[in-house]
């Protein structure tokens, strides 16, 4: 051998291992979509295609409110290309559908409620044959004054069957005669806000011999969506099939049922696959949105500060449909108060129909809008009494232990007073005027600010909750199967990932109890048993917790004949780097010589404490878990011009167990910078219940430029010992407080009341200055 051949040898030998790639619990594993996803080949919903493949458009309608005094279709179905057109009248099952509650028509037949509802669907040879064709049904209206105010849908004519009124909810909690020293009043409105969801909504109906239909859909919650189409399909659910295909993210429900539903008529009637990509315009006026909202409130206080009684009202404007309003009403009723000890509160809550678009799951809803609020409230108080904002907060917040207005005690960990301190320590941001003027960052973008002089800097606070899982005795349960076959792990779980991260955490759950590296979750359909929605950090929590057992049970199965050669229950032996050891080092093997020849698998489900409904009084243990954040916020506002610049928010947040850290930051991050855009841009105005400017031009989400300095000071790793892991939801908090924090801080350097979300640039201006 030469020397040079002996030294590459030995300078081969003499190098480090590489690192071993982390896993398990606690590690920062990798996404496995992440790299299709940043180099453009994960194959999204709208890259669907089938052999023979049809296309198809929906004509909706231009008026918010009207009645239908005839449809007719004949000139579309006679143009070259169409292969079908449907209506309200080739529905064989249910005609109507929804969420919460099953009140909307798959078309329109008699009257449409809101700009946008669907009339008829046409499945054609080219998509722009099937859009002309859609355009060319003719539909009379008759056109009527929309109801779009929810304060006069009280008195207004009943808008839908089951009239104007979705839910009532008269909450009352303690000694309604009490008073406080100090009193303070305010009425907020917050905005319609619209999820925008990344990537077309798309889907594709795919015909099949036994009479049924496979629809491929970017579905969030695929089982309740077959069972809502096989009614409308007048089909047995087991004759349709729903496969989840490209997810590309989702803060609300992912893909209204009104897109999904013409698909699967359409495939039935022509006996083609039908594919549909709604624009960005169908989008806005197809799916639901986050509830705007009027709050009125008054706060009692004694003159040290502390919350005596809390009163409010809280009206909902559901639009035209009930979909979900019932329960984001008893979140907001419920969390009305805020993560506050207040021993006497009386709040009303009410959902209306409107003629406006439909409102719906949009992540934290009810509790976002109160949090900004009962905030502001907070704001007044502070001021009312010359107290820090901050230390007015920390007289009144709530622990582990105290009861909400609802009766339910908090018994999982609220360390909101440790969240709150964090915040108020961490180090301000430097001033503006500690750098050089040129390299000033001013409100309003570069050249879009006066002059330097007329910008204030503020800080403000807020705290927020949410709750975990379904409410009032909703049945959350999920079902996960674990296989291993040749030391290769597989997870069947239909747990819809989102964005939230389940994927990984499947991942990570099943290495770390089996030792097991290589592990894969199979694709998501129907065929598998149900694990519900993908959201309130449900999957998380039930259908990690299934997983979970799933793999303690393959793990018996694979420890059991060993503990049975060597005489040892399988309690003693433990799982640690892929190897098999007993307590006392007599057994040392490895998890992959175990495995050789093997096939284990095992089937659990999860299911969490039950919980029950609100009475008529609100009372009730309504939640299985809360979750806790909170937010200082530090803006720089051109007072003259009224446009802001969010310089820093600092986030604590109570996350019981952190279970893959890069994860949890960047879900952190993400739900801050969407209550950025909640706090200052996302606006869907609908003037007269007409959807206006239904575009991303229009309609301005921040953009990476427009995301502050998000700091993450402190996690609060305190585990909530009825949960799978000990871990929290971590995304709709940040939603639910930063809004409020920021609002706060544009009072703080305005001295305005700021009582409407976004906040618009007049009430951020100061005169007289």
């Amino acid at each position: 051998m030469s020397n040079e051949a002996a030294t590459a040898t030995t300078t081969a030998e003499a190098a480090p291992a590489p690192e071993p790639i982390p896993h398990g619990l606690g590690a920062s594993l990798q996404p496995a979509d992440a790299r299709a996803k940043t180099e453009g080949t994960f194959p999204y919903a709208a890259d669907l295609w089938a052999e023979g493949l049809l296309w198809a458009a929906v004509l909706r309608s231009p008026h918010p409110r009207a009645r239908i005094v005839s449809i007719d279709t004949s000139h579309a179905r006679e143009m070259p290309g169409v292969r079908a057109v449907v209506t309200h009248e080739d529905v064989p099952g249910s005609p109507v559908h929804g969420r919460g509650k099953a009140d909307r028509p798959v078309f329109a037949s008699e009257v449409v409620r809101h700009h946008g509802e669907p009339i008829a669907a046409v499945a054609a040879d080219h998509p722009d044959t099937a859009r002309m064709a859609a355009a060319a049904v003719i539909v009379e209206y008759e056109v009527l004054d929309p109801v779009t105010d929810p304060e006069l849908a009280f008195e207004a004519d009943a808008l839908h069957p089951d009239g104007n009124l979705i839910r009532h909810i008269p909450l009352h909690h303690g000694d309604q005669s009490a008073t406080g020293e100090i009193v303070v009043e305010g009425q907020y409105r917050i905005g319609r806000a619209d999820p925008a969801p990344i990537g077309a909504e798309a889907g594709l109906a795919v015909p099949r011999p036994d009479g049924g239909v496979e629809l491929y859909l970017a579905s969030t919650d695929p089982h309740t969506d077959r069972d809502t189409a096989a009614a409308v399909y007048g089909l047995a659910p087991d004759r349709v099939k729903i496969v989840v295909t490209g997810v590309p993210g989702a803060t609300a429900d992912r893909e209204d049922q009104g897109f999904q539903l013409p698909l699967g008529l359409l495939a039935l009637k022509t006996g083609c696959p039908v594919k549909l990509t709604a624009t960005r315009e169908e989008s806005f006026l197809g799916h639901v949105h986050r509830h705007p909202t009027l709050l009125r409130y008054r706060h009692h206080a004694d003159a040290e500060g502390r919350l005596v009684k809390v009163e409010a009202q809280i009206l909902l404007d559901a639009g035209a449909y009930a979909d979900t309003s019932a329960e984001a009403l008893a979140a907001a009723v419920s969390f009305a108060c805020g993560p506050y000890v207040v021993p006497n509160a009386f709040i009303e809550g009410w959902a209306v129909r409107t003629n406006n678009p439909p409102s719906g799951h949009v992540r934290g809803e009810g509790a976002m809008q109160v949090c900004a609020a009962y905030e502001a409230q907070m704001d007044k108080l502070a001021k009312r009494l010359g107290i820090d904002p901050a230390e007015l907060r920390m007289r009144n917040v709530m622990a582990t232990g105290d009861i909400l207005p609802t009766g339910q005690t908090v018994t999982c960990p609220a360390p909101v007073a440790e969240l709150l301190q964090a915040v108020r320590e961490y180090p301000l941001p430097p001033l503006p005027k500690d750098t050089p003027e040129e390299e000033w960052l001013l409100p309003g973008g570069p050249e879009g600010a006066g002059e330097p002089g007329a910008v204030r800097r503020g800080v403000g606070y807020g705290l927020g909750m949410v709750h975990m899982l379904g409410a009032e005795g909703a049945d959350e349960v999920s079902t996960a199967t674990v296989k291993v076959q040749d030391g290769v792990a597989t997870v069947l779980c239909a747990a819809v990932e989102t964005g939230q991260g389940f994927t990984t955490l499947a991942r990570q759950i099943v290495q770390e109890t089996l030792g097991v590296e290589e592990v894969h979750v199979a694709p998501v359909d129907t065929d598998q048993p149900p694990a519900g929605a993908g959201c309130r950090g449900r999957h998380t929590w039930v259908s990690g917790g299934a997983v979970e057992r799933a793999a303690r049970m393959v793990r018996t199965q694979l420890l059991q004949p060993l503990a049975h050669k060597f005489g040892m229950s399988t309690e003693l032996l433990q799982i640690t780097d892929g190897k098999i050891t007993s307590y006392d080092g007599v057994l040392s093997t490895t998890v992959a010589e175990e495995l050789v020849g093997k096939e284990l698998w095992a089937t659990a489900q999860c299911r969490p404490h039950p919980t029950e409904p609100l009475d008529g009084a609100g009372q009730g243990d309504a939640f299985v878990g809360m979750a806790f954040c909170a937010v200082r916020a530090v803006v720089d506002v051109d007072i003259e011009i009224g446009s802001v610049r969010v310089v820093e928010l600092a986030v604590a947040q109570d996350v019981g167990r952190i279970l893959n850290p890069a994860q949890l930051a960047a879900r952190i991050e993400a739900g801050v910078t969407q209550g950025v855009g909640i706090a200052l841009t996302e606006n869907l105005r609908t003037p007269r219940g007409l959807i206006r400017h239904p575009d991303l031009t229009g309609y301005a989400l921040p953009t990476a430029l427009d995301a502050p300095d998000i700091r993450i000071v402190r996690l609060v790793e305190e585990r909530d010992v009825v949960a799978p892991f000990g871990a929290k939801a971590a995304s709709a908090v940040p939603v639910v407080t930063s809004p409020a924090a920021i609002a706060s801080a544009v009072r703080a350097a305005t001295g305005r009341p700021v009582n409407r979300l976004p906040i618009r640039p007049q009430a951020a201006v100061v005169t007289g200055q």
